[in-house]
């Protein structure tokens, strides 16, 4: 943390843990109770008066997302809310820690997800945020950095940071707060921002129903691994497209959607609030209410494993493709509001943009997992290649590594021994390779697939004995203007027979995970030379 403000002092909790997730004025790390080593949780840390004056953020909400998060934080798809406190500089939440990470980090970008899978997880969607709903508290920022698993692989909505109270003993207000990421908000809210503030009431929405119109772009994006359009205005071909056609739009995205999802889909995302689909007659839709094998008679996960291995079969890395030759990302510094018709400036935003962040812990808690391959050593005699060649092929039970094999989905081995969800889907990323070349050459690949890629990076020194041996920052735009942050982590990982591998890790810190997930694809295409595949 910043010398300048250190930590609470009088903490109700031991943290244990570097920072395991950022925005741009808060961190979150992993904490255990006083006087036991269990159960472990969640901490927000949020530095308020940075958030208050870089952040675009009141200190009414700040105090806000606390109390609400509080009023709902009891259903078995919200992310739970367990105490908060305060001093004079920061602000602490905690809160259950959702151990399955990221749910679109395990979906293939551009592709999506079986069918059964997606309804599994709207099924769940639906069901946190019609309880939110219940409670008169709208989410308002619903996306998929805001959708995590549980260690079973149950969804959990969190971040509350632009919730609001929209029903208060039978009272309903409007808002006209601009908030939310482009691709997935109601075009109602963007209205807000173009309306003439001289008629005060001319711009205002209904925040409960632009979660609706969220949880059916969410149910897109599961489908299809892409978002409708990039936001939806006058400025896109793909929303004129889907107004002047009255849903009927001739993208071809939408002719992958399920026939019987189209009806629900542009149920939820008509372009009028009013005629929008209620959550009552969500449920009554033949898509929604249709039989789902991965579930049970009381709508729960019939077999979290058999789950899991699906999710990992449609991730997929075609090495023999042609690298991208041409500048697809902007640098960082680009106002992405230039070549936009969004003035991205207006937008109130859970992580927004921030000259420099108050949180300045440089390390990560990469909690890079030890390889299941490490414990196995080899009974051939040492050095001989076949030994060499074993000890890599046992890289093939790395959940990661299923999206290299010529079949899909994780190997047969690691399928067997799994006991749970997070066997098969890990808690880290899976964005994610290995490579047997040396340190030196890796890094040089990566500098220059990032420079190929346009993806500014300042002068890099490897440490062949340190560990990471070197950490490359990007930061970037992506196609559709929106902030993409993280970085590459270059690590040794032992093997059997003191043999080592490298474990190449790309770490999301800010932006999208699909379009992370597309940016971690080019990169790996273009380093296809230092990429460990397993023999056939």
């Amino acid at each position: 943390m910043s010398q300048l403000d250190p930590l609470p002092k009088e903490l109700p909790f031991r943290i244990i843990s570097k920072t395991v997730g950022r925005g741009a004025y808060a961190s979150i790390k992993k904490a255990i109770p006083l006087d036991s080593s269990s159960p472990v949780f969640a901490v927000k840390l949020i530095h308020k008066g940075y958030a208050t004056k870089h952040g675009r953020i009141s200190a009414k909400q700040l105090a806000m997302e606390v109390s609400l998060h509080s009023h709902i934080g009891q259903h078995p798809n919200v992310i739970e809310w367990f105490a908060s406190g305060e001093d004079s500089v920061w602000r602490w939440i905690a809160m259950e820690y959702a151990e399955g990470g990221d749910l679109f980090d395990k979906i293939e970008a551009d592709v999506g997800v079986r069918e059964d899978i997606a309804q599994i997880y709207f099924l769940q969607l639906v069901g946190g945020v019609s309880f939110m709903h219940s409670k008169g508290v709208a989410h308002r920022d619903l996306k998929p950095e805001n959708i995590l698993l549980s260690q079973d692989g149950s969804l959990k909505l969190a971040d509350f940071g632009m919730a609001t109270m929209f029903e208060y003993k039978g009272q309903r207000k409007t808002s006209s707060t601009l908030c939310g990421s482009p691709p997935y908000i109601a075009p109602e809210i963007l209205a807000c921002g173009r309306a003439d503030k001289r008629a005060p009431n001319s711009a205002k929405y209904s925040p409960d129903l632009v979660d609706i119109w969220s949880c059916g772009v969410i149910l897109f994006v599961l489908l299809v691994g892409n978002t409708p359009w990039d936001e939806p205005s006058s400025t896109s071909w793909e929303f004129g497209e889907y107004v002047k056609t009255s849903g009927k739009s001739s993208d071809p995205l939408w002719g992958r959607i399920p026939p019987e999802a189209l009806s629900l889909l542009r149920g939820m995302m008509s372009v009028d609030p009013q005629k929008r689909f209620t959550f009552a007659q969500i449920r009554q839709h033949p898509w929604y209410t249709r039989h789902n094998p991965l579930l049970t008679a009381d709508g729960r996960i019939s077999d979290p494993i058999v789950l899991a291995t699906r999710m990992l079969e449609n991730l997929r890395i075609d090495l023999s493709q042609i690298p991208p030759t041409t500048f697809t990302y902007l640098p960082a510094s680009h106002d992405p509001t230039v070549d936009s018709g969004l003035n991205a400036g207006r937008f109130s935003s859970t992580q927004p943009e921030a000259p420099v962040t108050p949180i300045v812990d440089k390390d990560w808690d990469w909690e890079a997992p030890v390889l299941r391959s490490r414990a196995q050593p080899s009974s051939l005699p040492t050095g001989t290649s076949s030994a060499r060649r074993m000890l890599f092929d046992s890289l093939a039970d790395e959940p990661s590594m299923s999206q290299f094999s010529q079949v899909p989905g994780p190997s047969m081995s690691l399928t067997q021994q799994a006991r749970r969800f997070r066997d098969i889907c890990p808690p880290e990323s899976l964005t994610r390779f290995f490579s047997h070349v040396p340190a030196t050459h890796i890094v040089q690949m990566l500098s220059d697939a990032l420079h190929q890629l346009n993806v500014p990076l300042g002068p890099v020194t490897p440490n062949p004995y340190g560990s990471p041996i070197v950490t490359l920052k990007v930061r970037a735009v992506d196609g559709r203007r929106q902030s993409l942050h993280g970085e590459i982590c270059v690590d040794k990982q032992p093997l059997a027979d003191g043999f080592e591998v490298l474990d190449i890790r790309f770490v999301k810190i800010k932006g999208d995970p699909l379009e992370w997930r597309r940016f971690f694809k080019k990169v790996v295409v273009l380093c296809k030379d230092g990429v460990y595949v397993p023999e056939a």
